[in-house]
């Protein structure tokens, strides 16, 4: 099993309905979801381009997928991540744009933010002691070969090599588009997303997501408003 600290909106947020719409999937319900009739995509095509951030579920990561630590047990993570939504003000980010990043594309902030980057290291360094060190199956997985220096010393050393100076906020919206496809998918996503796009994006909620067993669907265990522990949604 292991377990992952995301950004995800809240279960009824508008945004959320529509990314997981578009997804074919809700991780906070663990729902298949039919796919809209109105996408230029065949049902095929997007089923195959959406296939890896399906399984994760709509999120933005904070602290990558980990095993827990020897020692350390579930009710202590649950515990820790209370604590941790109950400290952080809530922010918002003033607009979000659509990206493609390498081959694929997601929703990405106009500009930086500090309190989004401020959310993001604190929730590496909080969980750093809960999670498991990598094995060599994992770091292979990785690629270091194709990581720089840094991102090598912090996959080393954080078990995810894109955190803190190299953290880039991203929510996910396919999986690698061939390159002929790019245009459309660009196309669909900005038509799918438009009521989201150049808008602001409020973080109110992180997410305790849970993977039952590598490569099962990642789902929502706990959603947690922002600034209060007492809130606990458990899905």
């Amino acid at each position: 099993m292991r377990y992952a600290i995301y950004f995800a909106p809240p279960a009824d947020d508008r945004l959320l309905l529509t990314a997981s719409r578009w997804l074919g999937r809700d991780a906070v319900t663990s729902g298949a979801l039919a796919w809209t009739e109105t996408s230029p995509l065949e049902r095929q095509q997007q089923m195959a381009l959406t296939a890896e951030p399906r399984r994760y579920g709509f999120h933005g990561t904070l602290k990558a997928p980990f095993e827990l630590a020897a020692g350390r047990s579930e009710a202590d993570l649950i515990a820790a991540f209370d604590e941790f939504a109950a400290e952080i003000e809530p922010f918002k980010i003033p607009e979000i744009t659509l990206e493609q990043i390498g081959p694929f594309f997601a929703l990405v902030p106009n500009a930086p933010s500090a309190s989004l980057q401020n959310l993001a290291e604190q929730a590496v360094r909080r969980f750093e002691p809960f999670r498991a060190p990598l094995s060599e199956a994992d770091i292979a997985r990785r690629n270091p070969d194709k990581l720089t220096l840094r991102q090598r010393d912090y996959l080393a050393a954080w078990g995810y090599p894109y955190v803190f100076e190299e953290f880039q906020f991203h929510l996910t919206l396919t999986g690698p588009v061939p390159d002929e496809m790019r245009s459309v998918m660009r196309e669909t996503l900005e038509a799918a997303f438009d009521p989201f796009i150049g808008r602001p994006l409020n973080i109110s909620t992180v997410a305790l997501f849970i993977e039952p067993q590598r490569g099962a669907p990642f789902t929502v265990h706990s959603l947690l408003p922002l600034g209060s522990a007492s809130a606990r949604k458990i899905a």
